[in-house]
């Protein structure tokens, strides 16, 4: 939704920067020129005693001489509170007296039906609360304080009970004046089919739940009867409550996380009520649901690495493997997720009410990276002990690592899980540079014996050798055509990312090059590409009348066309040379028949790969004219030296 310019100046012109920034800060009135609107605080965002917070009233902006946290007031309500744009806006304008704006009618009918829907459940929540004090719930009453909660805890989580009848909760809604089509569109009630109205909570110690907003959306109650049929059950979904789209305890986490403590996810609400008595205030959990893609990403708004805390039980490790599939394809730098392990057979609350907070702290400071949770997984119990088991490993490992949409991230998990191969099979490990190939991105088998070489560095020297080299070898001229288009188009760095990135380059300072454009920012280099690359490198390569011919220069939809091609042919030929390598190589062991007619078909196969075109099934005519550019560039074989007469 896009709010209207005239309602955010209107809700700026309500509310002073320093009016709100003041409710978080102590002002250094020494400093301080009311007058001027300028005003001087202590960071409320890092600890510090000087006054180097700097608000300007008139222009409406804040920063921070110590940490340079800037922004306005919308910013400063996001930060200090930990809410996104839209969420602070409305904290803001409820405090102005401000509506929000409506999209539209139905929208706005939506919106009005929700909080018709909110006042009820809040109604509820109210009678629910004041159950728990009568003698009907003196069972409940009696199970909470076994469980160790405080009268504090009680009123903090407004737990309350609903009584065994059929209808009480219903009758005393009524009463009220509240509809019984409203009470049932809220979850709360039902009528069967001979028109038998009844309680949807029955006999059970209730928890209110409220969304970030902290509007009461449902309940969750746990049942006295150990006979019931569901010792836990939840709202039904309603137009107020998506399970799958809401936490148990989102708003105080969020904000306890925005503090500075660890954003926990625990499996219920006894867990996260029991952990936030104990002081771990930023502790949530999923209502009574696998853990959902949307979920996670309230998580990651609210912290950028949370623990998910299992239990330390079989059905607890599945739970945490469940979670970390799921969040594979969505973790990027600054969304991961890490998993505290606790001992068998024991909960959050088991652990505290055993051994105290220190325990579950210390659980915290151990737990695991998502990586290790996996790769425990893809090894526990297996044996490898043949090549093709071998094999087998590295299939699922590959597959993996493609998940991982983040090209920087999956450079890193792949980096990682062969430090980690290397370690299980007792080899030496390969350099991040080269630890990619046809075999698959993230790492590749290792050869026995063979040791590593550290990868160049991009020196002023590699990075001309790689941009303009007098050695023209066929891979080397494909090379140049793919660094020139992404030179000269940033834009598809991102795009090319996975394919570019640890290749095994012919050049020798093409992959420390490569690692450089990688880094950079694609407005920087489109801006100044010769200051990151060096002038006469840059300028030597695009004087290269291949380059300077090359269509990766016309546009941006021919430099994608002209790279993937080269990118494949380069892989292609990649594949070939080392079929004939690791003939050679056998050869010199002793020559047969069977090396000789191997040697002779690897080199088949390489002059095969150099004449290809590629001609996919979905191949345009512009991909075809890329093709047949760089076949005649290759067919000019001007990497050849030229016979002397």
């Amino acid at each position: 939704m896009r709010l209207p310019d005239s309602f955010l100046d209107d809700l700026r012109n309500r509310l002073s920067l320093s009016a709100v920034v003041g409710r978080k800060v102590v002002w250094d009135m020494k400093k301080t020129n009311q007058a001027k609107g300028d005003w001087w605080a202590p960071c409320p965002f890092h600890q510090e005693k000087s006054a180097s917070f700097h608000v300007d009233d008139r222009k409406g902006f804040y920063y921070c001489f110590g940490c340079q946290a800037k922004g306005n007031l919308f910013g400063f309500v996001q930060e200090s509170e930990n809410v996104s744009f839209m969420e602070a806006v409305e904290m803001l304008a409820a405090e102005a007296g401000m509506e929000m704006p409506a999209r539209d009618p139905k929208a706005a009918e939506k919106a009005d039906r929700r909080t018709e829907l909110a006042r009820v459940t809040e109604a509820a929540a109210k009678w629910f609360r004041l159950q728990l004090a009568t003698g009907a719930a003196a069972e409940a009453r009696a199970y909470l304080d076994q469980r160790g909660l405080t009268q504090a805890t009680l009123e903090t989580f407004e737990i309350g009970f609903a009584p065994p009848g059929w209808t009480g909760l219903t009758d005393a809604l009524t009463a009220k004046g509240i509809a019984f089509e409203l009470i049932e569109a809220a979850g709360l009630a039902g009528e069967n089919d001979r028109g038998k109205r009844f309680d949807k909570f029955r006999n059970r110690i209730i928890f209110p739940i409220r969304d970030a907003r902290g509007r009461c959306i449902g309940f969750g109650g746990r049942a006295m009867d150990p006979e019931d049929r569901a010792k836990y059950l939840n709202s039904p979904e309603t137009e107020l409550f998506d399970k799958g789209s809401n936490l148990y305890n989102i708003g105080p986490a969020r904000a306890a996380a925005g503090k500075g403590q660890t954003l926990l996810v625990a499996e219920g609400y006894m867990d996260v009520i029991a952990l936030a008595q104990a002081g771990f205030e930023a502790a949530v959990a999923p209502l009574g649901t696998a853990v959902t893609e949307r979920q996670l990403q309230m998580l990651w708004r609210a912290s950028p690495e949370p623990v998910v805390a299992l239990d330390g039980d079989a059905a607890g490790q599945k739970a945490g493997l469940r979670v970390a599939d799921l969040a594979l394809p969505l973790v990027e730098a600054g969304h991961a997720l890490r998993f505290a392990i606790l001992p068998a057979g024991q909960d959050p609350d088991d652990l505290i009410r055993a051994e105290g907070p220190e325990a579950m702290q210390t659980v915290i400071d151990a737990a695991k990276p998502m990586l290790a949770l996996l790769w425990q997984r893809a090894t526990e119990g297996r044996v490898f002990d043949s090549p093709e088991r071998r094999a087998m490993l590295d299939q699922e490992l590959r597959t993996l690592v493609r998940q991982i949409k983040d090209p920087g991230l999956r450079r890193h998990y792949g980096e990682e899980i062969a430090r980690l191969r290397a370690e299980l099979f007792g080899l030496a490990p390969q350099p991040a540079a080269a630890s990619r190939g046809p075999q698959g991105r993230g790492f590749r088998p290792w050869t026995p014996g063979k040791r590593w070489q550290p990868p160049p560095q991009a020196t002023a020297s590699t990075r001309a050798s790689a941009l303009a080299s007098g050695a023209m070898a066929p891979e080397i001229l494909l090379e140049q055509v793919v660094l020139a288009g992404l030179i000269r188009w940033p834009a598809l760095l991102e795009e090319f990312a996975d394919r570019i990135e640890g290749d095994p380059w012919a050049n020798p300072g093409t992959a420390a090059l490569v690692e450089t454009l990688l880094r950079a920012d694609p407005a920087d280099l489109a801006a100044d590409p010769a200051a990151m690359l060096g002038p006469d490198a840059l300028e030597s390569l695009l004087a290269q009348r291949h380059v300077r011919i090359s269509p990766v220069l016309r546009s941006v939809e021919d430099a994608r066309l002209c790279i993937d091609d080269a990118l494949a042919r380069l892989r292609s030929r990649r594949g070939a040379d080392r079929e004939r390598r690791e003939a050679m190589e056998d050869f010199e062991d002793g020559a047969d028949e069977a090396l000789t007619w191997r040697l002779a078909e690897a080199a088949r196969r390489l002059e095969a790969v150099q004449r290809t075109r590629r001609t996919d099934d979905d191949s345009s005519e512009d991909s075809a004219g890329m093709s047949e550019y760089l076949q005649g560039l290759l067919d000019t074989e001007v990497w050849k030296k030229p016979r002397k007469k």
